[in-house]
């Protein structure tokens, strides 16, 4: 008889997991256990007025590197979504330009050696100050760090205080006082560990690993691409997934959430569903780590202990469409340091890296991201209706950094509990201490997703990617 191996979550991680389960010269008998009635986990896309499409969550993925090309190649190439790609090329001003709100106004990113060399506000000076600082600092000897000590230590106080500090808002929606180098930022943490300097690090480094071959990577390369999204919506990479799974005869299990794992005299996994349950060879845990802690059993203990320590933070995402407005710049959209507004993340300009998704020429699409110490506020005092505050706060936000006044035309508001895990100081001991258990107990579990190694969707379909090897007894391709 076959091995089996379930997959716990529905998400792109445990999508991706199963794909490549499927797709292996000896398949197992691969079931996805999925706790609500819809695949696709955060990534989700919606129609509104006239056509428009409104991601709710995710709305681009990058095409740079050896993740982006594998993307492209193992993803949307095999699953025949060529035609349906929407790219941003390198030329475009939602690659180019980036801005940061601070001071009260925006103020675009420097970029090229011209950019560097003067002072471009909110900076007091040029960057090309913090760029010589970083080519001559030490190399720091801790094992890890907040990304904002490291920023502060090699780039200064206004790099540490004003980009990263943004950056992270934008990215995890977290401090940068809290979060690691090491874990959020391994490239630039590697970087300074092998040549002292990132700067040179990042620059000796590129483009060094090897890279999936497509039609559509050699594009993407050629075009350089900074990100790209679908037609209708990021959505559709889930569900093409989803269709692809049925046909390869996998077995999907929606509004079904597993509720406990106990291991078998023989070794195997009893994985309970409420009124029913599965066998399996192997498990992949493509759910949250704080989610997985409450599943596994008493034997391990230790593991779970480890796991329920890897927090999320959660993240109010409003889709605001306007008609015949304006933006005052045309770029990607536009990051917050909580030093200028607590609430406000960032806000992305939709309709400027993906104008064929506005459904009408005049519509005009932003997203803000709301969150931080602000959204916990709101949380602690028990706010009654949080929706009307979030579209509220929204709203200013945009009109006052944005001149956008008027009201939107329409307007969606959706709050993602624990959304994005928050790789603080020392996460990496957690995974080594989960790695070294797993290993040590030689437990037929594996974990995938954002809780580990990257937050991004290329990150979280490697994993899958990775998980699935792993489980196949075979070390995934690098």
């Amino acid at each position: 008889m076959g091995r089996t191996v379930v997959v716990l979550g529905g998400g792109i991680s445990g999508l991706a997991a199963s794909y490549h389960l499927s797709r292996a010269a000896r398949p197992p008998k691969v079931v996805l256990v999925e706790g609500s009635e819809r695949l696709g986990g955060w990534v989700r896309s919606v129609r509104g007025p006239g056509g428009a499409v409104f991601e709710l969550g995710p709305r681009g993925i990058r095409a740079a590197g050896a993740l982006g090309a594998r993307t492209l190649l193992l993803q949307v190439s095999e699953l025949g979504l060529d035609s349906e790609v929407l790219p941003v090329r390198g030329d475009h001003p939602a690659a180019r330009n980036r801005f940061l709100y601070a001071g009260g106004a925006l103020h675009a990113l420097p970029s090229g050696l011209r950019g560097l060399l003067r002072t471009s506000p909110p900076f007091s000076r040029p960057l090309f100050w913090a760029g010589l600082r970083e080519l001559t600092a030490p190399r720091g000897k801790d094992p890890d760090e907040t990304v904002h000590s490291f920023a502060e230590r090699r780039l200064g106080p206004e790099v540490a205080s004003l980009a990263m500090d943004s950056l992270c808002r934008g990215v995890f929606a977290g401090s940068s006082r809290e979060l690691s180098v090491r874990s959020c930022f391994p490239s630039l943490f590697q970087a300074e560990r092998t040549h002292r300097s990132v700067l040179l690090g990042l620059l000796l480094g590129a483009g060094q690993s090897s890279q999936p071959d497509s039609g559509l990577v050699r594009r993407a390369r050629a075009e350089r691409w900074s990100q790209w999204s679908l037609r209708g919506g990021l959505e559709m990479l889930p569900q093409a997934l989803t269709t692809h799974l049925t046909s390869r005869g996998v077995t999907v299990l929606r509004g079904q959430p597993a509720c406990g794992l106990s291991l078998q005299a023989e070794g195997r996994w009893k994985v309970s569903l409420g009124d029913s349950c599965l066998e399996a060879d192997h498990v992949i845990s493509a759910v949250p780590a704080s989610v997985l802690s409450k599943l596994l059993p008493a034997e391990a203990a230790p593991l779970a202990r480890v796991l329920a320590t890897i927090a999320a933070v959660s993240v109010a995402v409003v889709n605001l469409q306007y008609q015949g407005a304006r933006l005052p710049v045309q770029g990607f959209g536009h990051l917050v340091p909580s030093s200028e507004d607590p609430g406000t993340l960032g806000i992305v300009y939709d309709s400027v890296a993906f104008p064929e998704q506005d459904g009408s020429p005049s519509s005009l699409r932003v997203t803000v991201m709301l969150g931080g110490s602000w959204l916990q506020t709101l949380k602690a005092r028990g706010c009654a209706s949080p929706q009307e505050l979030l579209q509220q706060k929204a709203q200013e936000a945009v009109a006052t950094q944005l001149g956008l006044k008027e009201p939107p035309s329409h307007c969606l508001v959706h709050l993602h509990k624990n959304c994005i895990p928050q790789y603080t100081l020392g996460h990496w001991k957690k995974l080594e201490s989960a790695s070294h258990f797993l290993a040590a107990h030689r437990l037929p579990l594996t974990l995938a997703g954002a809780s580990y190694e990257g937050v991004a969707l290329n990150d979280c379909i490697e994993s899958g990617r990775q998980a699935a090897a792993r489980a196949l007894g075979s070390e995934p391709d690098s």
